[in-house]
């Protein structure tokens, strides 16, 4: 008989849904949750057992059978916002739990002026998305030591993938070239995070970090050019950072500017990036027509 495997996910976005069809393949059920109705239904014909929360404490029953657990929504000001709901539940499963992941943000380095760092590179100046992220994770590594769960970090540069992506942002006319001068982003293919967080399934290290982001930190101005080169299209003007009216949001990751080294995915977790930097991501993304 083969061994029961059951994935749970605390939130349920892009990341999520990648990841769905390489857990079936393995024979995985799964659950997910949702706080309304319409949610639970599209879950459902996805092949996906809905949690609907209320904003109470789950009942331990409700992780009956789970053995794999992803988070990732985000925390607020006011926390992690999924901690306190399961806090009890996990904790009365312990050791059931095979493997907990959750997905946080590089933004938890900080600034590094430029420099190439990794996971083991201290914190740079921190804003408070980047604060609360720290904060996030400890709080899943303590919930981890309490009741004896492995918990993995999965530190994610900016994501992208099929119509989520500067070809969809130039041919909807909403991409900017803004530059900064010495101003780079790491990014990651959402099929990329996929493949790490099976490769960390298959080999968990509790308590471990990795940061995923492929092999180029690049300007963000260079792959809204590339993205206009393959469509044929003029890109948007070139804007000076100064002088572009950004949101406090878009500009506090200007704020920050560091080259994340993935090292760490490579050697620990045996994975080959399918998409090493932006020109192949966005390439094979146009050529699948996925904009």
């Amino acid at each position: 008989m083969a061994e029961h495997k059951h994935m749970l996910f605390l939130g349920y976005g892009f990341c999520a849904e990648t990841l769905v069809p390489h857990l079936q393949a393995r024979g995985f059920a799964l659950s997910a949750t949702c706080r309304d109705g319409q949610k639970a239904v599209q879950l459902k014909e996805q092949g996906i057992n809905p949690l609907l929360l209320d904003g109470m404490a789950v009942d331990t029953a409700a992780l009956a059978g789970v053995t794999h657990v992803l988070v990732s929504a985000p925390p607020t000001q006011e926390g992690d916002p999924l901690l306190p709901l399961f806090d009890a539940a996990l904790r009365a499963h312990g050791r059931a739990i095979d493997w907990l992941g959750y997905l946080s943000t590089t933004g938890v380095y900080g600034d590094h002026a430029g420099a190439w760092i990794d996971e083991d590179t201290l914190a740079g100046a921190l804003g408070a998305r980047g604060q609360r992220r720290v904060a996030a994770e400890q709080a899943w590594l303590a919930l981890g030591a309490a009741a004896d769960i492995g918990v993995h970090l999965f530190r994610l540069a900016g994501i992208y993938g099929p119509y989520r992506n500067q070809l969809t942002a130039v041919k909807n006319g909403t991409a900017r070239r803004i530059n900064k001068p010495g101003q780079v982003f790491s990014r990651i293919h959402v099929d990329d995070i996929a493949q790490v967080l099976m490769a960390s399934i298959a080999r968990p290290q509790a308590g471990r970090a990795y940061s995923l982001c492929d092999d180029e930190p690049a300007p963000p101005q260079d792959v809204v050019a590339f993205a206009a080169l393959l469509l044929g299209l003029d890109p948007p003007p070139l804007v000076d950072f100064e002088r572009a009216e950004l949101s406090d949001m878009a500009r506090s990751f200007y704020s920050e500017n560091k080259r994340i080294a993935n090292a760490r995915i490579k050697a620990e977790l045996g994975v080959t990036l399918a998409y090493p930097d932006y020109r192949v991501g966005l390439t094979a993304l146009f050529e699948a027509g996925a904009f």
